[in-house]
C-alpha cells in the first residue's frame, strides 16, 4: 500500500502580494499583475509583463536577513519558503528533502562576464544557496523541465515520499523576467501587444511574468489542506517549441493521473489549465480535454493575472487552485471574452461558488513535455 501524500503548507511571492491571502484577494477583485513596462535594460520597446518591484523584494528580505550575497531570484525564493519553513517546525534530517524548480534560474548572472557569474548561473549553485540559507542536511534536488517544472516538482516529491526515501519535502519554484527570456519569446513572435487572453478569439500571444511559490509535501496529514492522489508526465516529442496537434502528451498525462487517482472524468470539479494564450497551446489543450470528455468541467488559466511565470507557473497555479478548492470558489479566467479554440472548453468567465472536491492541474512546455496532477480536498 503506497503512502498517502499531502500538501500541508503553501505560499507565494508575486506582483499581487507576498502571501497567499493577498493574492486571492487581488484575484477576487479582478486585479492583474500585468502592466505596461518601459525598461530598456530588458527590452528596447515597451512591453506588457507581470514584474515585482526590486524595492518590495529588498524591503521584505531585509526583515528576515541582513546578508547581501543573494541574487534577486534567490531572495524571492527564500521569501516564498521562509514562512512555510518556520510554520512547519520540521526537523532537518536525512528524511527531509528540498526540491528547487526553475526554468532559467540565475540566468541574469551572465550579463557580466566573469568566472564567478558563470558559476552562479548554474542551477545546482542556485539550489545550494537557497538550501544553505535554511540549513537543509540533504543534497538539494533540481527540477528543470521547461514550463512544467513547477507542477512536475510536486509529482517528483510525491513519488520520492511514496518510495520512502523521505517523509517531508519542501518545494520552491521560481523564475524572473529577464532580458534573456523576453528576447527569446520575442524572437518567436509569441509576445502579446496587450495583456494576454487565454482561450480567447482575440488573443495575440503570451504575457510574461515572474513569481516564486512554495509548498510542503508530506506523508503526515497534520494541517493538510489537500491530498495528491494521481500524477503523470508524458513527453510527446513533437517539436522543440510547438505542442502536439492532437494533444497526445497531455491526453496521456491526464489519463494516467486519473487512473492512479482512481476517479472518473465526471468526478473532476475544476481544471487549472496551462492556458498561455498562444494559438497552438490553447488549441492543443482544448483538443486534449475534449478527447478525454472533459469539455464541460470548469477551466481557468491564471496567466491573465500573473503572465506566464515559466518554471514557477505550475506551482503558483497549484497554490491558487488549492485556495479555490478550500474556499469553494471558481476564479475567473481573466482576459477571456469569446471562445477562440475549435473544440468546446468551459472557461470560467466570472468568480462563482462551487463545490470543489477533486481538481486537476495541467502544464505543457517546450520540448513536448506535459504534466498532470490530480488533487483531492481534505475535509
Amino acid at each position: 500500500m503506497l503512502r498517502e501524500i499531502y500538501i500541508t503548507e503553501t505560499n507565494c511571492i508575486t506582483p499581487l502580494g507576498f502571501d497567499v491571502e493577498s493574492n486571492v484577494e487581488a484575484i477576487l477583485r479582478g486585479n492583474s499583475g500585468i502592466q505596461l513596462h518601459s525598461d530598456i535594460s530588458l527590452m528596447p520597446n515597451s512591453f506588457y509583463a507581470s514584474i515585482i518591484s526590486d524595492e518590495k523584494i529588498n524591503s521584505a528580505f531585509s526583515k528576515i536577513s541582513n546578508k547581501t550575497k543573494y541574487s534577486r531570484l534567490e531572495k524571492m525564493m527564500i521569501l516564498a519558503l521562509e514562512p512555510i519553513f518556520k510554520n512547519s517546525r520540521i526537523e532537518l534530517n536525512s528524511k527531509t528533502a528540498f526540491i528547487l524548480s526553475t526554468t532559467k534560474g540565475n540566468v541574469t548572472a551572465l550579463k557580466e562576464n566573469s568566472e564567478e557569474n558563470f558559476n552562479n548561473a548554474h542551477l545546482d549553485v542556485l539550489a545550494q544557496n537557497v538550501a544553505n540559507f535554511f540549513g537543509f542536511q540533504t543534497q538539494p534536488i533540481v527540477v528543470s523541465n521547461a514550463c512544467v517544472s513547477g507542477i512536475l516538482a510536486v509529482s517528483v516529491a510525491k513519488r520520492m515520499i511514496q518510495s520512502e526515501l523521505y517523509d517531508n519535502i519542501f518545494v520552491v519554484a521560481g523564475d524572473e523576467v529577464s532580458e534573456f527570456v523576453l528576447s527569446g519569446f520575442n524572437a518567436f513572435q509569441a509576445m502579446s501587444e496587450l495583456p494576454c487572453k487565454p482561450y480567447s478569439k482575440n488573443r495575440t500571444g503570451v504575457s510574461l511574468g515572474e513569481a516564486t511559490a512554495a509548498v510542503l509535501v508530506s506523508a503526515e496529514a497534520k494541517n493538510a489542506k489537500i491530498k495528491v492522489i494521481g500524477d503523470s508526465s508524458i513527453n510527446d516529442a513533437n517539436h522543440i517549441s510547438g505542442p502536439s496537434r492532437t494533444g497526445e502528451g497531455l491526453f496521456r498525462s491526464i489519463q494516467n493521473a486519473l487512473k492512479e487517482a482512481q476517479i472518473e472524468t465526471d468526478n473532476l470539479d475544476y481544471i487549472s489549465a496551462h492556458g498561455t494564450a498562444t494559438p497552438y497551446n490553447d488549441e492543443m489543450e482544448a483538443i486534449a480535454l475534449n478527447r478525454l470528455g472533459l469539455q464541460n468541467v470548469p477551466v481557468n488559466s491564471l496567466k491573465g493575472f500573473y503572465g506566464h511565470t515559466l518554471g514557477a507557473s505550475g506551482l503558483l497555479e497549484t497554490v491558487i487552485a488549492i485556495e479555490s478548492a478550500n474556499q469553494n470558489t471558481l476564479f475567473e479566467s481573466k482576459g477571456f471574452d469569446e471562445i477562440g479554440v475549435s473544440e468546446k472548453v468551459n472557461v470560467i468567465e466570472k468568480n462563482e461558488e462551487a463545490t470543489i472536491k477533486y481538481f486537476l492541474k495541467t502544464a505543457s512546455g517546450f520540448g513536448g513535455c506535459n504534466t498532470a496532477v490530480v488533487f483531492e480536498k481534505v475535509n
